[in-house]
């Protein structure tokens, strides 16, 4: 089966098998899901969506965040992991939108990618769950799951799998399949647990490279 072809056909049964999925990180204002989206690096989204809450009850808005002392945010957001860099980074990044971009979280990849703390990964889902915009987000699952299934050779690097998935996964198809192939890759097809590969809803076309 030719990848472009696997690719439909992992789209298809993905989206009978969770036929609504979306970000499991919370948020309700754009800027918010970049904050989540740094501190999610290394740490779970549930522990990401109780830390934020103590960080905005202290700085509810852009603007307090980005006034807010980096030792301060640091406090708060210790429990996910890398406190420092992920508390410098989004004072800077809280700084840059204030005072360069109005307040308002930019709506293209070259200005998501000046903002520190921001790669590919976190514009692309800006781009695709803020502004409906065609993206794919290469995580951890999505980087696994592309080379077990066969969709990519045996490639790590999360820009080549993101290049390498453009060619075969249709736009208007891209970011769902991103959010489907997360809740996938935790309940069935898991990184530190043997794979479920019996009630696997792929398992006939899968490469199984494991």
């Amino acid at each position: 089966m030719r990848k472009k072809d696997l690719a439909v056909e992992v789209i298809e049964r993905l989206k009978k098998e969770y036929p609504e999925t979306t970000c499991t990180l919370e948020y309700d204002e754009a800027w918010k899901l970049l904050v989540s989206v740094r501190l999610a690096a290394q740490c779970t989204d549930a522990r990401v969506n109780v830390v934020v809450q103590d960080l905005y009850a202290v700085y509810p808005t852009l603007e307090d965040l980005a006034s807010a002392p980096v030792d301060k945010i640091e406090e708060i957001v210790r429990p996910c992991g890398l406190g420092k860099s992920k508390a410098r980074d989004i004072s800077a990044c809280m700084i840059m939108l204030r005072d360069v971009y109005g307040g308002h979280v930019p709506d293209n990849m070259k200005d998501l990618l000046k903002l520190p703390g921001v790669g590919r990964k976190s514009a692309n889902l800006i781009m695709g769950d803020i502004y409906k915009q065609p993206a794919i987000v290469t995580d951890t699952h999505c980087i696994r799951l592309s080379n077990r299934i066969g969709l990519v050779n045996n490639e790590k690097d999360p820009k080549k799998v993101e290049m390498a998935l453009w060619k075969i996964i249709p736009p208007e198809e891209s970011n769902q399949f991103c959010h489907r192939m997360v809740d996938h890759g935790r309940e069935v097809c898991t990184a530190r647990t043997t794979p479920y590969c019996d009630r696997c809803c792929l398992e006939d076309i899968c490469k199984k490279r494991i």
